[in-house]
Formats: C-alpha cells, sequence, structure tokens
C-alpha cells in the first residue's frame, strides 16, 4: 500500500473514530439531561401542599442516605407531611436505631406527620423503624413483624483442619477473638455473646413500645421472631390499617389538611454511571456491602 493510500485509510479511521465518538457523548449529553430535567420539573411545579416519600429499601446497612432525606423534607415547610415507603426485612442494628431516632425526632419534635406504607416485607429493623412513625399501613398479604435479634456466621475450622492448615491469633483479652470462624465458641464466650443479642432484644422490645405508645410487656409477648401478614398484624395491633400506598398518601393527604390529589416529592435520584446509560443498570453484577452481609461477624434486626 503506498503511502498516500495508507494516509487516506488512517485520515477515515479518524474520521469515524470521532464521529462515532460524537454519537456517543451527544446520546449521553440527552439521557443526562433528560434525567435532570425531569427531577428540576418535578421540583420547580410543585408549587401546592406536598408529600414528602422517602423509600426504605432493601437491606439495612447505613442510615446514610435515608436520614438526610429525612432532615431535608422535615426542615421544608411546604412538606406537609411524609411517607416512609417501606420495603426491606431489616438490617443492622445500629442503622435501624439511627432512622428509628431521626423518625420519631420528627413525629415528636418537629411534629410534622411521618407515616409508614409497608408494601411486600416491613420485618425486623425495617418494622423498628416504622414503629416510630405516626401511623403504620400494611397491604393484606404483607409481611410484618420479626421482632429479634441474629447474629450467624460460617466456622471453617473443620476445613481447615482437612487442609492441615492452621489458624494463628495473637490476642490480649479472654474476649478478643469471641467469634473467631476457625474455631468453635467457648461456654464463656456463648454466654458473653447471648448478654448481647438480649440487650439489643430488650431496646428492640423497648423501642417498639415508645413508638407504638404501648407497654413493653405487649410487645414482649409477641417478641419472638415470627412475622405476619398484614391481616394478622392488624390484630395484634402492630399496624393501623390495611391499606396499600396510595391508600396511605390519600389517607396522610386527608389528616394533614390537603384537598385534592396530593403532590408528591422524592429526594433527588442517585446519579447515574456512564456505564449505567450505556448498558443498563449493572448493579446487580457487582459486589456491595449487603451481598457480603453473610460473611461478617455482627449483629442484625434482620428476618431472613
Amino acid at each position: 500500500m503506498s503511502d498516500e493510500k495508507r494516509s487516506r485509510t488512517l485520515l477515515w479511521i479518524l474520521i469515524g473514530g470521532g464521529a462515532f465518538f460524537l454519537f456517543v457523548l451527544a446520546v449521553f449529553t440527552l439521557v443526562y439531561l433528560t434525567l435532570h430535567t425531569g427531577e428540576r420539573t418535578s421540583s420547580l411545579s410543585s408549587f401546592g401542599d406536598k408529600i414528602g416519600v422517602v423509600d426504605l429499601e432493601g437491606v439495612i446497612i447505613t442510615p446514610k442516605i435515608v436520614v438526610p432525606q429525612l432532615k431535608k423534607f422535615a426542615d421544608d415547610d411546604s412538606i406537609k407531611a411524609i411517607v416512609l415507603h417501606v420495603n426491606s426485612p431489616g438490617g443492622g442494628v445500629a442503622a435501624s436505631e439511627e432512622i428509628y431516632r431521626e423518625v420519631k425526632r420528627i413525629r415528636d419534635e418537629k411534629k410534622k406527620r411521618i407515616v409508614a406504607s409497608i408494601e411486600s416485607v416491613g420485618a425486623s429493623g425495617a418494622y423498628y423503624i416504622s414503629s416510630a412513625t405516626n401511623k403504620i399501613y400494611a397491604d393484606r398479604g404483607s409481611v410484618v413483624g420479626s421482632i429479634g435479634v441474629i447474629a450467624e456466621w460460617v466456622n471453617y475450622g473443620d476445613l481447615l483442619h482437612w487442609a492441615k492448615l492452621k489458624d494463628v491469633t495473637l490476642k490480649a483479652g479472654e474476649f478478643k477473638d469471641t467469634g473467631s470462624p476457625t474455631r468453635d465458641l467457648t461456654p464463656a464466650e456463648k454466654e458473653y455473646l447471648q448478654s448481647l443479642i438480649d440487650d439489643m432484644h430488650t431496646q428492640f422490645i423497648q423501642a417498639v413500645a415508645d413508638g407504638r405508645k404501648v407497654k413493653a410487656e405487649d410487645i414482649r409477648a409477641i417478641a419472638n421472631g415470627k412475622v405476619w401478614t398484614g391481616g394478622q398484624a392488624l390484630g395484634l395491633k402492630l399496624i393501623d390499617q390495611e391499606g396499600d400506598f396510595e391508600a396511605a398518601v390519600k389517607d396522610t393527604a386527608k389528616s394533614v389538611g390537603i384537598k385534592g390529589e396530593p403532590v408528591l416529592v422524592r429526594p433527588e435520584r442517585e446519579r447515574k454511571t456512564v456505564l449505567d446509560l450505556l448498558f443498563g443498570d449493572v448493579s446487580e453484577w457487582l459486589p456491595t456491602r449487603e451481598k457480603l452481609l453473610d460473611q461478617q461477624v455482627g449483629f442484625y434486626y434482620l428476618w431472613k
């Protein structure tokens, strides 16, 4: 191939590559602007009385997303009420407690109406949080309850023994390596861990009793880790009304004096990555702390 032909081929490759890059950039920009225009439109067009909607979904690992969303709606005078849309089996003890405290603060200190609408599941830590609201709604077939604490991990000590491997641990303090997956618990360690779990269970029971404004003894009687359907939970006074999300919104709007169809405001959506925009949601293929939960030693208000 002559130098002239080689130069022309290279030129066409550069032109084609540049055109493709500009096309991809244009598509990305269009999608990005569409997403953000939708967010701004939702915000700017909501001049009337509004209801804030915060989603509590999946395993609760951290309060860092939900709590700021709740605080923002709590401090916004145009938001007349908040609906916590629940679909979660619970999660970490401390994370659930922090969200619970913020919900209770909104209810008792800010005096802003906040309700929970349980979709498929509102169990363990998710129910813990829901109990701090003014009112709990659930579908007849929702899964509700599971007032209990769980701690579990995998013990692979026998595998190490089979492979003729030895775990070497240096420690200062008898209980420093309690829960090591390389050996069985001693009787003293079992007693120690059980005391922690029992204390967390008592905290859970008292928190639900405070949130529901009932006696702790009444909650303790059903705090055995069981779940119930929404219909059963109503009879146990774990929820206040059967109803879906739409029913919860309408009833809440009426209770705060909003006439007509309420305007629903949700927190700003999470920014999409280039991979998400080009290939769809790739999160299911990526490791997350939720997916690694079973490999971590910890204490959880979690229905499994």
